[in-house]
């Protein structure tokens, strides 16, 4: 099993304090109504909403793993609950590469999996370099147009 590339944790990191931040903003509001004087109460919650993300946000990315397989794809993932999905290739509609703003500027990329099926049931794999990203979309391709014998080759 591949793991995803350790930037991502600072990116995942990041969002853990970010809603630490709004979390606690949202806090003190509430508190205000319940309080003369919430002023402890904003950077108590952004301690333990931060920690708590934190702690979630490397738990996360410690069990985040896939695998390219001979006919699937696999991917674990889950802090509270773990789930593990397994994509034949022959699911496989057509394979992307993105790069949201966040993912640019930590130099990060993620590959989206469309499959075949109910919606929502594409797979992302997050935290990647844009280079193996690349890479790993064409050896998607190449498995999932190998999967159909008689397809023509660009059919993903």
């Amino acid at each position: 099993m591949e793991r995803l590339d350790s930037r991502v944790r600072i990116v995942w990191l990041a969002s853990a304090l970010v809603g630490g931040l709004v979390g606690s903003a949202l806090v003190g509001a509430a508190g205000r109504f319940f309080f003369d004087s919430s002023l402890w109460i904003v950077p108590a919650a952004f301690v333990v909403l931060a920690v708590l993300g934190a702690g979630y946000e490397l738990a996360r990315y410690r069990i985040w793993r896939f695998a390219i397989e001979d006919d699937a794809v696999t991917l674990e993932r889950g802090v509270l609950t773990r789930v593990t999905s397994v994509v034949p290739f022959v699911r496989v509609q057509h394979v992307d590469t993105q790069r949201g703003p966040i993912e640019r500027l930590a130099g990060l990329s993620s590959v989206v999996v469309y499959t075949a099926g109910s919606r929502g049931a594409d797979i992302t794999i997050p935290g990647l370099a844009p280079e193996r990203a690349d890479a790993i979309r064409e050896r998607l391709r190449r498995l999932a147009i190998e999967s159909e014998p008689g397809e023509p080759e660009d059919a993903v």
